[in-house]
């Protein structure tokens, strides 16, 4: 594929935040996302301003003409991060996998993959994903079961759907998660009690994770929760004893995943964590592989957070996404909290062989990215 036309430019995410979006050879567009909750280890989505940033791709004028026929010749722009931003060079190599692969990009990364990943459905939410008071986790998540990704898909709308009505509320998060008026701690005995009833799950057995975000209520020596329930309604937790709150919160509600249980640089805190069950790490590890192999050296985590944009380079995912893989660890493609249009994480999840996807259930931004897997398979 030669380069004859590369534009970038201004949009707004689902958050209205400025973003980045890519277009090349005037037909394929590529968008980057932004989260809300960012750990420190994350690249800068732009080096100075977002209009100087874009700027500078717009002027970059050694691309056009350029060739790109492989996924490895996208490493070139790995050392325009620190120039440009990751957001600009995640956007750009985006935009020139789709050209590269006239929109097919799953089937060019890989032609022969046959699994597709389960989704992740952010169903109650509150933390960084609000600007309203909330509750403290930031995400609960279903875990749904099906052998197809169209059966788990149709689970967890299902689950969703009924959830709102039980809750009564029609208030949601950036990711389109329910904002029910109850504590951290009602919400977890209220997402037991509803999954135990099949009737509310399509009769399938429908699981919940959490991702605690812990970095967001760590203030350098306590865990402080600011609504965790009716007779504490602040609640501070040492190091040690918020491990110990954490494996109990895996134990009484049988959680089949917490992510971010602990602060994003305390590998040996999330060493202590259970891994009867996924313990996963997204700000600790930011999809960084050195970060990586730090974690693995103590066990830390058994699973792992993939966002291109956090390295800045969807080349550098790969090799983590590689390494993880080869040592056995879970990994889970995840969206941001201001999203796009731009469904290219449902492509890689497939290529990639990637047992899990975090989209969200609610909301276009999310939706796109449902709809993009569900294509998927039935081209598989």
């Amino acid at each position: 594929m030669k380069v004859k036309e590369v534009e970038a430019y201004i949009v707004r995410n689902s958050r209205g935040e400025k973003t980045v979006e890519v277009r090349v050879n005037k037909k394929y567009v590529a968008a980057a996302p932004s989260g809300a909750s960012t750990g420190k280890a994350e690249v800068k989505s732009y080096v100075g301003s977002i209009e100087s940033a874009v700027n500078k791709l717009n002027k970059f004028s050694e691309l056009k003409g350029m060739t790109f026929e492989e996924f490895d010749d996208l490493e070139v722009f790995d050392s325009k991060i620190t120039e440009w931003g990751g957001n600009v060079v995640v956007a750009l190599q985006f935009a020139l996998l789709k050209a590269m692969s006239d929109g097919q990009v799953w089937k060019y990364l890989n032609d022969k993959a046959k699994s597709m990943p389960v989704p992740l459905g952010n169903c109650i939410g509150g933390g960084k994903h609000t600007r309203k008071k909330g509750v403290d986790v930031q995400e609960f998540l279903l875990i749904p079961t099906g052998d197809t990704f169209e059966e788990r898909m149709t689970v967890n709308d299902y689950v969703y759907r009924k959830m709102g009505r039980a809750l009564g509320t029609k208030e949601r998060t950036d990711e389109g998660a329910y904002m029910p008026t109850m504590n951290d701690t009602e919400v977890f005995e209220f997402m037991q009690k509803f999954l135990q009833n099949k009737d509310n799950s399509l009769g399938m057995d429908v699981s919940f994770g959490v991702d605690m975000a812990s970095s967001s209520y760590f203030d350098g020596k306590f865990y402080s929760y600011k609504n965790f329930s009716e007779m504490y309604p602040v609640k501070k937790f040492t190091r040690d004893d918020h491990v110990d709150f954490v494996n109990k919160l895996i134990r009484d509600y049988k959680l089949g995943y917490v992510e971010d249980g602990m602060q994003e640089n305390d590998y040996m805190g999330f060493s202590m964590l259970n891994k009867s069950t996924m313990v996963c790490g997204d700000d600790l590890v930011a999809t960084n592989l050195s970060r990586l192999k730090e974690a693995l050296k103590v066990n830390a985590v058994n699973t792992l957070i993939i966002k291109p944009n956090q390295v800045g380079s969807v080349v550098k995912a790969k090799e983590v996404v590689d390494y993880a893989h080869k040592n056995d660890v879970k990994t889970v493609i995840s969206h941001r909290s201001g999203e796009t249009m731009d469904a290219t994480i449902s492509h890689l999840a497939v290529a990639w062989n990637m047992p899990y996807i975090k989209t969200g259930i609610y909301g276009p931004e999310r939706r796109v990215k449902l709809k993009e897997l569900l294509k998927i398979e039935k081209e598989m």
